[in-house]
């Protein structure tokens, strides 16, 4: 077996990932993460943008856990919050379901559906951000 590389890999220049291609997508071929947004909202710097994205997936977890209690509201606010926070990183079809959850909760619809797919999303884009932390970590 090789030795693994010890030059440093960035996420803006890793070719798409086999991580992210796996993923179920519900949307085209695009990944749950941008990694060209996300490059250049953390000006290429990777310590910043593992950092941005742990920042969201707890974010999103703890988010997801409220909206579960929260009334029409509340849940719009939430929404609307994490929806912003998606388009920071690039989780775009994370950004697209907050707004329709948001969208469902100020129209006074039924949420069942919007935030399944809200879940589905944040799920995708937890998992890519996990595999992207863990080369990170995994590098020198």
């Amino acid at each position: 077996m090789s030795e693994p590389s010890q030059r440093l890999v960035f996420l803006k220049d890793l070719p798409q990932p086999f991580f992210l291609k796996e993923l179920p997508l519900t949307a085209a071929d695009a990944p749950p993460i941008d990694l060209g947004h996300l490059a250049r909202m953390s000006l290429g710097k990777r310590h910043l943008e593992c950092e941005v994205l742990e920042l969201f997936d707890r974010q999103a977890e703890m988010i997801l856990g409220c909206v579960q209690e929260a009334g029409p509201v509340r849940v719009a606010s939430i929404a609307r919050m994490l929806a912003g926070s998606a388009r920071g990183i690039g989780a775009w079809r994370v950004a697209e379901a907050a707004e329709a959850l948001e969208r469902a909760a100020v129209e006074n619809r039924r949420l069942a559906l919007a935030l399944t797919s809200l879940e589905t999303a944040v799920v995708e884009a937890r998992l890519a951000i996990c595999a992207m932390l863990r080369i990170h970590l995994s590098s020198p």
